[in-house]
């Protein structure tokens, strides 16, 4: 039988991968109403905007390590999710007010209604995230 359950499985023997648990809590960006409430939260903490391409492979690999960088200290942090290919009329505001130039994906972080860290592509993945606690 040993080898049978092998093959097919055994029903009974439930065996499960321990769910990890998630410390980013993704705000959707989807009005231009939202970056004036952005801009007020940065005056008190900074607040990160994640631009995201759901058709572009490099940018669906960089936001699942985005998301693994993630660890509890830093579940409080406010995180705002744009999709790209939906609401480009937001992202091009977002580089308009923050005066960055558009790229894809992106990460922005904001502080005093400021844009103070920047990164694009993979360089998102070395982002420090502690350092804007």
């Amino acid at each position: 039988m040993g080898i049978f359950n092998k093959m097919f499985g055994n029903e009974n023997k439930k065996e499960s991968k321990p769910e990890k648990k998630s410390y980013l809590n993704w705000t959707p960006l989807t009005s231009l109403e939202q970056l004036e409430t952005i801009k007020e939260q940065s005056k008190t903490e900074s607040v990160f905007l994640f631009k995201h391409s759901t058709r572009c492979g490099i940018s669906s690999m960089v936001i699942k390590q985005f998301e693994k960088l993630f660890t509890e200290e830093h579940q409080n942090l406010k995180v705002y999710y744009l999709d790209l290919l939906n609401y480009r009329n937001i992202s091009d505001e977002v580089g308009y007010s923050f005066q960055v130039m558009h790229q894809s994906p992106q990460l922005i972080v904001v502080k005093n209604s400021v844009a103070v860290f920047n990164a694009s592509h993979y360089d998102i993945t070395q982002t420090n995230l502690s350092r804007f606690i």
